[in-house]
């Protein structure tokens, strides 16, 4: 990496933050984060990065700025809070945090990822601490792995249409199946589409 001016490398580094947070700062934020006089002075920093190979321009963008070697395959997935692979637990609320993570690693494209609590799902390798990505959807098939909502709490277990009843089965013998009532409030939050097990 080159060496840089403090200034032009104090702008790559918030370029580096908003980027990988997703968004692409128009020239006058820029100016605007630095108290810069004029775009001019932003847009001389940012073309001596991309001369310098730290940032790519993309044509025919506006706001066409990305980090080198692209990041299309990356997917910024919020995660937002717990889910139980045991006894139902209620919902956090709000944002924890937020990670890049490759779209390859889900099938289909998640929409946040949750953190599981409990053992439930182990026999399907879904572990305690393991980070589940869900995608939003009102409806899943017989057999998917669901998140659901019942009663306010959420879970995470495998869907199972039984006549006209619904249940909800673990994946460990020690647990047993949550039986959806006449009348209980219940909801499919997401399908189970992949995880990510940190070490």
């Amino acid at each position: 990496m080159p060496s840089l001016p403090p200034q032009r490398a104090a702008v790559l580094a918030f370029l580096r933050r908003e980027l990988t947070a997703g968004r692409a700062p128009s020239l006058a934020e820029i100016a605007a984060a630095f108290s810069f006089s004029s775009r001019n002075a932003a847009q001389k920093h940012v073309q001596a990065l991309i001369a310098d190979g730290l940032l790519e321009a993309i044509p025919g963008q506006k706001r066409g700025l990305r980090l080198p070697g692209g990041s299309a395959d990356l997917l910024p997935l919020p995660v937002l809070g717990r889910v139980a692979a045991g006894q139902p637990i209620g919902a956090d609320i709000g944002l924890d945090q937020q990670l890049w993570l490759d779209r390859r690693l889900f099938s289909p494209a998640p929409d946040y990822l949750l953190k599981v609590e409990g053992d439930s799902m182990i026999d399907d390798g879904i572990l305690d601490g393991d980070l589940v990505g869900v995608h939003r959807s009102p409806d899943a098939r017989d057999g998917q792995i669901v998140v659901a909502r019942i009663d306010g709490e959420l879970t995470i277990k495998r869907l199972q249409y039984q006549q006209r009843r619904i249940r909800l089965l673990p994946r460990n013998p020690a647990y047993a199946p949550i039986v959806v009532e006449a009348g209980q409030d219940f909801a499919i939050e997401g399908v189970y589409c992949g995880l990510v097990r940190r070490g």
